[in-house]
């Protein structure tokens, strides 16, 4: 009884922050459910896209929405490791050096179009994101909870652009593409942002403090075995493809499951279905995998081949 009020308040919370980001984003529920459900899976999300779909005003608005601290980083090509991390500064007062914080201490930041920045740079993000923490001259600092990171970043192919590394992406639980809204949506975008920015009247629904008790309960929802087989299943079945020449870790299996976890909470169950895993399979894995050569030749994309890849895999019986 006590796990269905769980669940209840976690969905609770969900629909609250999703309200207020759908007052600034028109026409992309899938789009703000899947940044919610990282959030409350303590990943990482990374919003992939043209120039002008609305990614940076996705960030911000989850950000805004969250009563906790919140940095912005722009990435560009002259960003150093440094400016993201912190970096030690001698005060001459003290004699002494003293730590100097980088943008990446906030319970939520943004990244804009990460992949302007050098692969170097890129790197500084690794042990933040995975470990939560920092380390500076073999000093660590510890990031504090909740801590997400939403990067936005054009497509491989947009001038001045670099390839994220492969351990890079591996760190973003989950990707999605704004796509071009629906014309009944763009209208109402123009109506609605053309006098003023919707994020001036965007109010927080919630705070970090409740945010980080949401990740606690996510936590506790419950994962048979069935499903748990179901998840390795899929990742294994990656691996074995000889359309692919990299297919998902052990760590996107875990993403996979947590995910899955608070996308059940979000939706006020305390128990994770395979249609879970199923319809999180995509987002969460195909930013991982790498096609083969002959593959790429026939101009089949990774999503299409994780598709057929998913369907292969026999979906057990969620009462079993």
């Amino acid at each position: 009884m006590e796990q269905q009020s769980d669940t209840k308040a976690v969905a609770g919370v969900a629909a609250r922050i999703r309200d207020a980001i759908d007052s600034v984003i028109e026409g992309k529920p899938d789009v703000v459910s899947t940044a919610v459900t990282v959030l409350f899976a303590e990943g990482h999300l990374l919003i992939e896209d043209v120039p002008g779909v609305g990614k940076t005003l996705l960030s911000k608005a989850l950000a805004r929405s969250i009563d906790s601290t919140v940095r912005r980083i722009q990435f560009t090509p002259d960003l150093l490791p440094s400016d993201v991390t912190g970096v030690s500064v001698f005060n001459q007062d003290t004699r002494q050096f003293e730590f100097r914080p980088g943008g990446i201490f906030a319970n939520i930041v943004v990244g804009d179009e990460i992949n302007r920045a050098s692969p170097k740079t890129q790197s500084a993000l690794l042990e933040c994101m995975e470990e939560r923490q920092v380390t500076v001259d073999g000093n660590t600092w510890q990031l504090e909870s909740p801590f997400m990171v939403v990067a936005t970043q054009n497509p491989i192919e947009m001038e001045g652009t670099y390839a994220l590394p492969e351990a890079q992406r591996d760190r973003f639980m989950a990707r999605v593409s704004m796509g071009y809204p629906v014309i009944a949506a763009e209208i109402e975008m123009l109506q609605s942002h053309g006098s003023r920015n919707p994020l001036d009247d965007l109010e927080p629904v919630t705070d970090a403090a409740e945010i980080r008790k949401v990740i606690a309960m996510v936590q506790g929802i419950h994962v048979s075995p069935a499903v748990r087989h179901y998840a390795v299943s899929l990742s294994t079945a990656t691996r074995n493809t000889p359309d692919l020449v990299l297919g998902a870790s052990p760590r996107a299996t875990l993403h996979l499951v947590r995910a899955a976890k608070a996308y059940a909470a979000v939706h006020g169950r305390d128990h994770v279905l395979p249609d879970d895993v199923l319809g999180l399979a995509r987002p969460v894995l195909a930013h991982r995998l790498l096609p083969s050569v002959e593959a790429s030749m026939s101009g089949r994309s990774t999503g299409a081949i994780l598709d057929s890849v998913v369907h292969s895999v026999p979906v057990p019986d969620p009462d079993a």
